[in-house]
């Protein structure tokens, strides 16, 4: 049990070292990256009709699958960037390489923004070309 809790102590300590020091530009980069994937894909999704990615995800059980590996296929280079950035960091950093860790970050920086962003996207510019059909 103590060496659960060690892990868990050391685990938090590591992921907030991760916000200053050393390439901590990635908090920047990565989410901004996975921003313009959702972009791009949640204008595609209001051009065509779709509905909103993360309610898709959550209200559609017979879609969640396919709808979670074409997230997952958008933002490919982004998790393989993230990865070998985190892999730089914690063998630069921590001298060794936690998997369960860079799990968690990549997840958070690279994909998270990207399901949580798309959605709002879809709506804002169904939103935009209603109101320019409007008021033309």
């Amino acid at each position: 049990m103590e060496a659960f809790v060690h892990d868990v102590v050391r685990f938090y300590d590591d992921l907030i070292g991760r916000t200053h020091g050393p390439m901590s530009f990635r908090f920047f980069l990565q989410p901004g990256m996975a921003l313009l994937m959702a972009l791009r894909d949640g204008t595609r999704d209001a051009k065509t009709g779709r509905r909103p990615y993360f309610w898709k995800i959550v209200n559609d059980p017979a879609a969640r699958r396919a709808s979670l590996h074409e997230g997952v296929k958008a933002t490919t280079r982004i998790l393989i960037l993230g990865l070998v950035m985190e892999i730089i960091y914690q063998y630069r950093v921590l001298g060794t390489f936690h998997v369960l860790e860079a799990i968690n970050v990549i997840v958070v920086l690279c994909f998270l923004p990207y399901l949580l962003l798309r959605g709002p996207i879809n709506r804002l510019v169904r939103w935009w070309h209603a109101r320019a059909h409007r008021t033309a």
